[in-house]
């Protein structure tokens, strides 16, 4: 029985006998092409083409098709650029139940992902072309023009990743290039903490029409902003001392939020947002029981309406403007500023207090507080115990090294004769 190559490179087996490849003549470009019979296709023979500076190279690229077709790779499909596959998996993802938000996240990340891959063949880019990429982006980002934070680098090659898990799976090639990949130091990480005693001070005490409300309730409460601009007064049950999370909003065009019910069930909906009913401490309830409007919404606009990107974001830094100045400390400056309005601009001199720190705080608290990890992770909304378990256990380190300290400090103190540690 005979083997044959198509009468082309890649070697002859006659009745077991091993016999030379046949060498190809030099195209006019110094180019020798090396022929890979690939199979039938509508009742003709199929050749894959491959092409070397030398007859080794052309036999060995050849060999290597051999062996892809062995593993059952779609040889043909290995031409395909990046930005195809991309849009498949985006399509893809967009036919789960994930969010809209989530969509527009994903579609962020594969513009930055295009911008120098959409054309090149998905089978030629390597994992030192994707870190290229990213170290770049640590240095620049081109939306920004400032570098790319770390955890958005991160978001990001969880998406490439994601889209050459995809191209495995449908048998492109077997390895993915973007999990090797190292994220670069990025001078803009940015930090996430818990308030201060005397941060969370400067909330309580620090009157704000609008601001002051979100940011109680999300220091008291955990929400999310997704979950806190959609609360209506209905959803508060002051009696019981609960919230109920059974809606959330999804940024879309126009800087606007599109509201969404949430599912009682994680099995019915994929999503950052879960449902739940949050206990919330007496405190809370007391003070919103004095903000009580009549606007359907617990926190809105300055038009009495639902927050947009826009709004929300003018609120939030007319608030930490107040906070600058009754809180900030403008002793190194030449100047003594008194008011948010000053027209020469206010040095900010306090903490960049994010909503999401406020949200931190509530952890912290429930941590300090004896909440066990499945309960802290339920009033939190957490989908994955690996998160709250990671705030955890470093506030546990932290306690830690407290109660070292309060032992040191009983070693050196009284009998001892051992003045107590500074």
């Amino acid at each position: 029985m005979t083997k044959a190559s198509g009468g082309q490179a890649g070697g002859v087996n006659i009745r077991g006998v091993n016999m030379p490849r046949k060498k190809n003549k030099r195209r006019k470009d110094g180019l020798i092409r090396a022929r890979v019979y690939i199979g039938m296709v509508d009742g003709k023979r199929k050749y894959k083409d491959v092409y070397g500076h030398t007859q080794k190279e052309a036999d060995e690229k050849a060999d290597n098709i051999r062996v892809m077709l062995k593993k059952g790779l779609d040889i043909e499909a290995r031409d395909d650029t990046f930005g195809e596959w991309a849009a498949r998996w985006l399509e893809f993802k967009a036919s789960e139940r994930i969010s809209r938000g989530r969509v527009n996240v994903y579609s962020h990340h594969i513009a930055h992902l295009n911008r120098r891959f959409e054309y090149m063949a998905i089978s030629k880019i390597r994992s030192v072309d994707i870190q290229g990429l990213f170290v770049d982006l640590a240095k620049n980002n081109p939306n920004t023009k400032k570098p790319m934070s770390e955890k958005t680098m991160v978001d990001l090659r969880i998406t490439a990743a994601a889209i050459f898990k995809f191209v495995i799976d449908n048998r492109l090639f077997d390895y993915n290039p973007a999990t090797s990949v190292k994220i670069p130091s990025s001078p803009t990480k940015r930090e996430v903490r818990a308030l201060d005693e005397i941060e969370q001070a400067w909330i309580t005490d620090t009157p704000h029409n609008r601001a002051q409300r979100v940011a109680m309730i999300m220091m008291y409460s955990g929400l999310r902003r997704g979950e806190l601009i959609p609360l209506t007064w209905n959803d508060i049950n002051f009696d019981e001392c609960t919230i109920t999370v059974n809606k959330a909003v999804e940024k879309v065009e126009g800087g606007k939020f599109a509201l969404k019910s949430l599912a009682t069930s994680k099995e019915m909906v994929k999503s950052e947002y879960s449902y739940r009913t949050i206990d919330i401490p007496q405190r809370l309830v007391d003070f919103l029981k004095n903000e009580k409007h009549e606007s359907i919404y617990v926190c809105v606009s300055a038009s009495n309406k639902m927050h947009t990107e826009s709004s929300w974001r003018r609120m939030w830094e007319s608030y930490l403007a107040d906070l600058n100045i009754k809180y900030g400390d403008f002793s190194p400056f030449e100047k003594e500023y008194k008011s948010k309005f000053d027209p020469d601009g206010v040095p900010f001199v306090i903490p960049p207090i994010t909503p999401h720190w406020l949200r931190h705080t509530f952890c912290t608290m429930l941590y300090y507080a004896g909440y066990d990890l499945k309960s802290a992770m339920e009033q939190m909304g957490h989908g994955d115990i690996k998160t709250t378990l990671a705030i955890y256990t470093h506030l546990d380190k932290k306690h830690k090294r407290k109660q070292i300290r309060k032992l040191d400090e009983y070693l050196y103190r009284g009998n001892m004769g051992v003045e107590k540690i500074e």
